[in-house]
């Protein structure tokens, strides 16, 4: 299909322009040659770089290419600040509960602890305790553990000392791409989490909370794989999880 016209050419021919700016990269890209590709003639196109340079989302090198500029950078992060994930994420933790029917929670880092953003709720009663807002230790949860494993500068120690026990769910869960926890925080309740990846980096981690029981064999299996192979069909546009 055919897409229709943009009803406002001029802002059009500017996100245009930033698109282009964008896969250009670093080495940026000549006035002719932009101009071509987004199908405006240099004197118009020249005057959108002057504004777009004007509120810092465009830059031009010595050699005169132009690049994308530094404003562009606010853009992402307020999309994806931390009071505008849960909103943004909710369809996500929506269509992961509806695969596996179990407890979904949505966290981040704050200091030593994971704060709960957001929670979705099975349509099977489940008998655990959580609050959007409620803080747990970051070392003895999933999600914790999912956001240190996949932060490349996590030290797995606490007041300068090893331990071991964070250690080795810190290796295990950069190695599947997944974190777990049983029975740490409440009897007869497991969770197993990943971490969500902005540019490569954790900005908040997804965990699904299930009986033990239910957390076992091929029953584990499904709810893994739904971590892994559904969420990220259903991430917002920037967002991904670790490789394995």
């Amino acid at each position: 299909m055919t897409q229709p016209p943009s009803p406002l050419g001029s802002v059009d021919k500017a996100l245009l322009t930033l698109d282009a700016l964008a896969r250009a990269g670093a080495g940026g890209v000549a006035l002719a040659d932009l101009a071509a590709e987004v199908g405006a003639n240099k004197s118009t196109l020249h005057r959108t770089l002057a504004a777009l340079r004007h509120r810092g989302y465009a830059d031009q090198r010595s050699d005169g290419a132009y690049t994308l500029g530094p404003a562009v950078l606010s853009l992402g992060a307020a999309y994806l600040a931390e009071d505008n994930l849960p909103g943004l994420l909710r369809p996500a933790l929506e269509a992961l509960r509806d695969e596996v029917d179990e407890l979904v929670h949505l966290g981040t880092l704050a200091g030593q602890e994971v704060v709960y953003l957001d929670k979705v709720e099975p349509q099977r009663p489940l008998r655990v305790w959580s609050a959007v807002g409620r803080r747990i230790p970051v070392a003895t949860t999933a999600l914790g553990r999912a956001l240190l494993a996949a932060d490349p500068d996590t030290d797995p120690g606490r007041d300068g000392e090893p331990d071991a026990t964070l250690r080795a769910a810190l290796a295990s869960a950069r190695e599947r791409g997944y974190a777990t926890e049983t029975e740490e925080n409440e009897p007869g309740i497991a969770c197993v989490a990943v971490a969500l990846l902005r540019a490569g980096r954790p900005v908040a981690a997804v965990s699904i909370t299930a009986p033990v029981e239910r957390m076992t064999g091929p029953a584990r299996d499904a709810r893994v794989a739904a971590l892994r192979e559904l969420l990220p069909a259903v991430l917002p546009t920037g967002l991904t999880i670790p490789s394995t």
